[in-house]
């Protein structure tokens, strides 16, 4: 047990809010270093660095004048740059402005030239995604990656210790279908027991230490309940890690896709499971399936009938040590699927495709951050790397009051060659700071709601 696993167990929901204390505190002060370095880079000065909001806890003053504080209220954080009228650089000072010298208003924010603002309001969100790039990259590199080829390697899940495929064999072929790659397997097992439901044996022809043989294995991934999610209709019927789901709506199961294929097609309907728990008593229940966004082939989002039940792969991919480069590729890949499926649910949302339940706010950021801390490292880098990501995007929306807001304030006076009016300026950051307040508001709901 690391020590993150340690602080949620003892700390319990003390852990978790401390675990969101320092997510957000990592992912804010990488966000607001970008602002700030960014524009001290392009010559213009910053007065005030804080993290958090309100009356200031601590802080001292650097050698360039900036005050670098910690205050009260730790949900989120700001730069103040020199000729700013608030600290969210949405006006200047004009007073303040005429009163400056020369070379004091060069270094003034509202003073320097519009791609250097640009730049430095540009450089929050990008350094959020530089810094959930490193984390993916550094996992990567730590943790190796999956290979391609049909060959597996050592599985971590319950039971893969008496599962007749061993690491380091060669997968030819499940049930007769030919495989070539290591999501073959999964395809193959998949496509035999679609078309026998409930079938739990497959022969498997493989090459074991240079000698090829077939061999009678179970699903690769049985009906085995892995994980249950908190506040799940499998939560609420009371199906528990370690469950062997035996019926599901009177249809016998032999792998977790014949299950699967019974919750995608109930269509919303109550589903009858029977259920076999891990003393082998056997036991009914009945659950709703809920709809949820769930990634679909197109790469866009779809609403799924889910459960809440995670699997339990029996096999899992050899693991290869990925060089600099390719690490770095991954870590943009998966920056990016967090951004593109975001941004696909977010359109589902807008469409009408899904609902808005799915959106979560600060408690739920902080029992997710507890969970991830309590599941080690690796999963509480991951959760920053995430939140970092989602911060960023957010960041980026053309909404007053964000810096996406700022950027399209920047576009408009680039077309016009000249700012936007004050009149016009503050009833646009109005409208945005009514947004993100609903937006605040509609969270927080979603949040109280899933308690």
């Amino acid at each position: 047990m690391d020590a993150f696993a340690l602080m949620t167990q003892v700390g319990g929901v003390a852990g978790s809010i401390a675990s969101f204390l320092v997510v957000l505190g990592v992912v804010v002060s990488v966000h607001e270093f970008g602002h700030y370095i960014v524009a001290r880079w392009c010559g213009i000065d910053a007065e005030v660095f804080s993290i958090g909001f309100g009356k200031e806890i601590w802080g001292w003053n650097d050698r360039r004048g900036t005050r670098w504080r910690l205050a009260v209220l730790p949900l989120g954080g700001y730069v103040k740059f020199v000729g700013d009228g608030d600290a969210a650089s949405a006006r200047a000072d004009t007073a303040g402005m005429e009163a400056m010298d020369d070379a004091t208003r060069a270094r003034s924010f509202p003073g320097a030239a519009l791609w250097k603002r640009a730049l430095a309001v540009a450089a929050g969100p990008g350094f959020n995604f530089i810094l959930s790039i490193l984390i993916y990259a550094g996992l990567t590199m730590a943790l190796g990656v999956g290979s391609e080829r049909p060959v597996l390697g050592a599985s971590q899940a319950q039971g893969a210790e008496t599962f007749p495929l061993r690491p380091g064999d060669e997968i030819l072929a499940v049930a007769g279908t030919e495989v070539t790659t290591f999501v073959d397997i999964s395809k193959a097992y998949d496509a035999a027991s679609t078309a026998e439901p409930g079938r739990s044996l497959f022969p498997v022809d493989l090459r074991r230490d240079g000698r090829e043989m077939t061999l009678e294995t179970g699903p690769a991934i049985p009906p085995l309940v892995g994980s249950v999610a908190p506040a799940s209709p499998a939560e609420e019927a009371g199906l528990m890690a370690g469950d062997r789901i035996v019926q599901a709506d009177g249809r016998p199961v032999g792998a977790f896709s014949d299950l699967q294929r019974v919750v995608f097609g109930s269509d919303g309907a109550s589903v009858a499971l029977v259920v076999e728990g891990a003393d082998g008593a056997r036991r009914e229940v009945t659950l709703t399936p809920k709809l949820n966004p769930v990634p679909s082939a197109d790469g866009g989002i779809e609403m799924r009938p889910l459960i809440g039940v995670s699997a339990v792969p029996l096999i899992a991919p050899e693991v290869v040590t990925p060089g600099v480069g390719q690490a770095l590729g991954n870590g943009v890949t998966r920056t990016w699927q967090v951004i593109h499926s975001s941004l696909a649910y977010v359109g589902a949302i807008i469409g009408g495709e899904a609902d808005s339940s799915g959106l979560g706010g600060p408690i739920r950021i902080a029992s997710l951050s507890g969970d991830a801390a309590g599941a080690g490292i690796v999963a509480f880098l991951g959760m920053i790397a995430m939140i970092s990501t989602s911060i960023g995007m957010i960041n980026l929306f053309p909404i007053p009051v964000l810096d996406g807001g700022h950027l399209m304030f920047y576009a408009f006076e680039a077309v016009r060659g000249r700012p936007l009016g004050d009149r016009a300026t503050e009833a646009a950051t109005g409208v945005g700071l009514a947004l993100v307040l609903g937006l605040m508001v509609l969270v927080t709901f979603n949040d109280l709601m899933s308690l």
